[in-house]
């Protein structure tokens, strides 16, 4: 087993982001939905055993999505019904907005807190981050709401593979240049989030 306090290396750590949703979209495509459904619960609860397994510690992000994963899988394939599983990423999404803007609202920076190692940025700049994320979130779970109700299961298992993704990938990169604009070296100035 790994020493505690290490960190996934980046590689494997995108594989296991990435790992079971590729699995619920193979599993889907060779079979149906409620057998993505059950592969894709195995998947996400091998990945938080490796990622515990590796830094001995559960991420807040990834526990999130297990418990939903598991609450709406479930429900999908105690009612065989897949409508449980296509609303699994609105509620994840809404979520995630919620939490990021709460997290101002009650003078956290919540984003700061997840990134602020890789980063360092005033918090006024962490506070529009944030809110640039939130409004990322919702649109998500409104397009999310769009495709599943709008379209065969088929188009939208391959949205949220092949769509979420690269949306969620350009919008962060479309932050770059933001980020780079105020990026401030690290002198311990900033106040904690």
């Amino acid at each position: 087993m790994a020493a505690p306090g290490r960190t996934i290396p980046p590689l494997l750590k995108t594989g296991l982001d990435l790992g079971p949703l590729l699995l619920f979209f193979i599993a889907n495509a060779y079979f149906d939905i409620f057998v993505a459904t059950g592969t894709f619960m195995a998947a996400v609860t091998v990945v938080i055993a490796i990622g515990y397994g590796i830094e001995r510690k559960l991420s807040p992000i990834p526990v999130v999505t297990a418990v939903l994963v598991f609450i709406f899988g479930g429900l999908t394939l105690w009612l065989a019904n897949d409508i449980f599983i296509k609303l699994k990423p609105t509620i994840l999404y809404v979520i995630f907005a919620a939490v990021l803007v709460g997290g101002l609202y009650f003078k956290r920076i919540f984003l700061k807190l997840l990134l602020g190692q890789s980063m360092c940025l005033p918090d006024a700049a962490w506070r529009i981050l944030t809110w640039r994320w939130a409004v990322f979130f919702l649109s998500l779970a409104i397009l999310n709401e769009y495709v599943w109700r709008n379209f065969s299961t088929d188009v939208w298992v391959a949205f949220k593979v092949w769509g979420v993704l690269p949306l969620t990938f350009l919008f962060a990169i479309a932050q770059m240049p933001y980020i780079l604009r105020h990026q401030i070296e690290d002198d311990g100035a900033s106040s904690p989030p």
